[in-house]
């Protein structure tokens, strides 16, 4: 199988809701597939999502890095599958997500050249998910509103966005929380919302009333890490990192500080699958649970982090990966079933997606 061009295409899709957090408001999703083709027709696909505010990628941006890359990539055989990877880490600094895309793409050709599911290719066995469900920050009453539509949807477990009023988060959660039934499971996500110290406040504030959600997540800015540290030595809710790690080196520096309780993986922020199985492995040494999420994207990019969940289900034991969940629709054929708050991998080789060029 020789790599013989490589294209990408605009994928767009309502959401069902407009998406909200202390950094940004999104209405509808605007992601990039590419399609790297194989001289006997077989296609791999990669997706990724444009986030100025988290990766500092544009859509023009990853066309850019993919062109860049594209003639490093073409004319090669997939056996030679970790020099291409060789390439595109290399040949170009950051743009984490146009690397993700590539990768992603790479991986769904490798494990269709070994007949295998991707999963099973990264020698995963696990095939039937949970995830949570995010629910957009806004109007406390929108909020309960959106909890109770997603547990009659059949979620257990919420991610609450908050983060850009410290009293007003402090409301949300108290009113969320007395509005559902106690088996719900909730998960705060502050987006960098929060200085170290207000973290602590709010997080005794809340703890005062015996809320103590599953974790809290990147309550700091991401070059925060001794803020991070600050937090976890001061709380009893588990604190999670997201921002703060896009690498393996991100990831050991905080382990090693021992400023967080759990990790956040997610394939745009590592640059791909590659380097997300080395931040899994690196948190299982520390005896450190992980949880892949995704940013606002479509059936692509999701399935592949659902294949690594599966390959590293004896650390990866949570899933953010509600993003399917909150389009309205989409164009992507998949074999693999998005149903609510369950994800279930199929057999079919590769990730199990396709998209029409």
């Amino acid at each position: 199988m020789k790599i013989i061009d490589i294209h990408t295409k605009r994928l767009h899709a309502p959401l069902q809701t407009p998406f909200i957090t202390s950094l940004r408001r999104v209405d509808s999703l605007e992601d990039l597939v590419v399609i790297i083709e194989c001289d006997d027709g077989t296609l791999g696909y990669g997706e990724g999502a444009p986030t100025p505010v988290i990766t500092g990628e544009t859509i023009g941006s990853m066309i850019a890095t993919i062109e860049y890359i594209k003639p490093h990539i073409i004319g090669k055989e997939i056996a030679y599958f970790d020099i291409i990877l060789n390439n595109i880490h290399n040949l170009i600094l950051k743009n984490t997500t146009a690397k993700s895309m590539l990768e992603i793409a790479l991986y769904d050709l490798k494990s269709k050249s070994c007949k295998l599911p991707l999963y099973r290719m990264l020698g995963g066995t696990k095939h039937t998910f949970k995830t949570d469900i995010t629910i957009s920050m806004g109007e406390i009453e929108q909020m309960i509103s959106d909890c109770h539509k997603a547990v009659s949807l059949g979620y257990d477990t919420l991610k609450i966005k908050i983060g850009d009023n410290p009293k007003k988060d402090v409301e949300r959660v108290v009113e969320i929380y007395k509005a559902l039934d106690k088996n719900i499971k909730l998960r705060l996500d502050a987006n960098q919302g929060w200085s170290a110290k207000q973290s602590v406040t709010l997080l005794h504030a809340l703890e005062a009333q015996n809320i103590i959600a599953e974790f809290i997540e990147q309550p700091v800015a991401a070059d925060d890490f001794e803020g991070l540290k600050y937090i976890k030595e001061r709380v009893q809710t588990p604190l999670l990192a997201d921002e703060s790690i896009f690498s393996l080196k991100d990831a050991q520096k905080l382990l090693e500080m021992q400023a967080i309780d759990y990790v956040n993986i997610k394939l745009a922020k590592t640059a791909g699958i590659s380097q997300a199985l080395k931040v899994a492995d690196l948190a299982k040494t520390f005896d450190v649970k992980c949880m892949i999420g995704c940013m606002l994207e479509g059936p692509i990019s999701v399935a592949a982090a659902v294949h690594v969940a599966s390959s590293k289900a004896d650390c990866i034991t949570m899933l953010d990966l509600d993003a399917v969940s909150l389009l309205a629709s989409h164009p992507v054929d998949t074999s693999i079933v998005f149903n609510e708050s369950e994800i279930v991998l199929s057999d079919a080789w590769g990730l199990g997606v396709s998209y029409t060029l």
